[in-house]
């Protein structure tokens, strides 16, 4: 699947940023239609922490650290690292959760340091103009980052190539589930589990250690 290539991300932070700023820290301020299904996708990648009570995450396009309130609810201890590209999402990360033990937000597009956990959730939608050959490298190249710093396991979401082709839009990219499915469980486990009945039209993707 990989080929060599360049993405420049420059777009595709502002992109984001114009979003968090027009909505505010909401669903739709990280390019979601909706706080319900926002809310479904974190709950597939948590599947990845299986029946572990205190782990440390590290979340990668982070946006306004949604994630956490629902992590809480889980009753666990947890350390949580938000990683993001964009400043205007860690702003408004930090103003919302910046003052609470054990919570760290990092403005950065590379992974520096290990975690339990590696998750990532829509952080592979948008390629803007990207091929979508270039896009698949891109990703690929990700994924080896989140195995090299996780200890126990990653998880990431795509949307899906089984969506409504008349719904599909030129921006977003459309992952074929058996490629990635088969691309982690050649290169990083044996144990990889791929979700894809949660009701979107998208995939999740689970690879244990």
């Amino acid at each position: 699947m990989k080929e060599e290539s360049l993405i420049s991300l420059d777009d595709i932070k502002n992109y984001y940023s114009n979003a968090i700023k027009s909505h505010g820290a909401s669903a739709k301020g990280v390019d979601w239609n909706g706080e319900e299904g926002q809310i479904l996708r974190y709950k597939q990648l948590l599947k990845i922490i299986r029946e572990k009570n205190s782990f440390s995450l590290l979340d990668y396009g982070c946006g306004y650290g949604a994630i956490i309130n629902i992590l809480r609810n889980l009753g666990k201890e947890f350390k949580y690292f938000g990683l993001d590209i964009s400043e205007a999402m860690i702003e408004a990360a930090k103003r919302l959760h910046g003052q609470e033990e054990d919570i760290n937000f990092i403005q950065t597009e590379s992974i520096s340091f290990c975690c339990d956990f590696v998750i990532a959730s829509g952080v592979f939608n948008v390629k803007l103009d990207s091929s979508s050959a270039s896009w698949e490298s891109y990703i690929e190249n990700r994924l080896d980052s989140f195995d090299a710093n996780s200890n126990f396991g990653f998880a990431f979401n795509c949307l899906s190539n089984y969506s409504d082709t008349s719904l599909q839009e030129d921006k977003l990219f459309y992952a074929d589930p058996k490629v990635f499915f088969d691309l982690c469980k050649n290169k990083y486990s044996q144990n990889v589990a791929l979700l894809h009945d949660y009701g979107l039209y998208e995939f999740t993707i689970l690879v244990y250690r």
